[in-house]
């Protein structure tokens, strides 16, 4: 057992929502050759923001980013161990889990994102207004078990928010059955009140074949007209 005051722990689950996507179901796991219900990515990159948000707060909320990249699954009830590293000017979160193949993800957060990026030329695809409520608003982390309370404190979105809005963009317009989380890049902008309305914008800049069809979209998230976060979004939109 591990004794590292930087460790974070917790129970690895699926949201309600997340069986949408059927992947996130133990029968469409195992349909697709998998053991069990696959976590949704977005879940494990709450997880891996919990020590990031600890130690640097609102201001990486504000203009903080980095790159996430999901390697293998994360299943439904693994223990995951989140452990940070420094490395340079970044702090490097591992996603670790009991199963043979480590680390199931990693995340290499950076204090400055950067400025807002141009979306590339591509297929643009048909916006979405949300409402940032409910499965979208300031309880995403309790709801998945992170007891963190910082966000429904303040009363505002949680960062993993903005991947789930990529990712229901991939579902309602690019996706074409199960299909699987593979990496992103994030850019904060701004932070965004729990219950404002999002507009989601994005263009597919690009289809691939590996290991399934592969999409990459630019995403940008405005909020009362405020862009709050741009992201390079990946996913396998069709399994093989």
């Amino acid at each position: 057992m591990t004794t590292d005051p930087m460790l974070w722990t917790v129970t690895a689950q699926n949201l309600p929502e997340h069986a949408r996507n059927v992947i996130h179901t133990d029968a469409g796991a195992q349909a697709a050759g998998f053991p069990r219900a696959l976590v949704a990515g977005v879940t494990t990159y709450a997880y891996l923001t919990h020590p990031i948000v600890a130690a640097w707060g609102v201001d990486w909320l504000q203009g903080g980013g980095g790159e996430v990249r999901f390697r293998r699954p994360v299943f439904d009830q693994d223990t995951l161990r989140c452990s940070p590293a420094a490395d340079g000017c970044a702090v490097v979160v591992q996603a670790l889990t009991d199963e043979p193949d480590q680390p199931r993800a990693v995340f290499r957060a950076v204090r400055d994102g950067g400025a807002p990026t141009a979306m590339g030329p591509g297929e643009r695809l048909t916006s979405k207004r949300l409402h940032l409520a409910g499965e979208w608003g300031a309880d995403y982390g309790s709801r998945a078990g992170d007891d963190f309370a910082l966000f429904e404190e303040l009363d505002i979105v949680h960062p993993a928010v903005w991947l789930a809005l990529a990712n229901h963009m991939v579902h309602a317009e690019v996706a074409r059955g199960s299909w699987i989380h593979t990496r992103s890049i994030v850019r904060h902008h701004a932070t965004a009140a729990a219950g404002s309305i999002a507009d989601v914008h994005a263009v597919v800049v690009r289809r691939f074949e590996s290991h399934g069809e592969r999409a990459i979209l630019d995403v940008h998230i405005e909020v009362n007209g405020v862009l709050v976060a741009t992201l390079e979004h990946e996913a396998i939109v069709a399994l093989p």
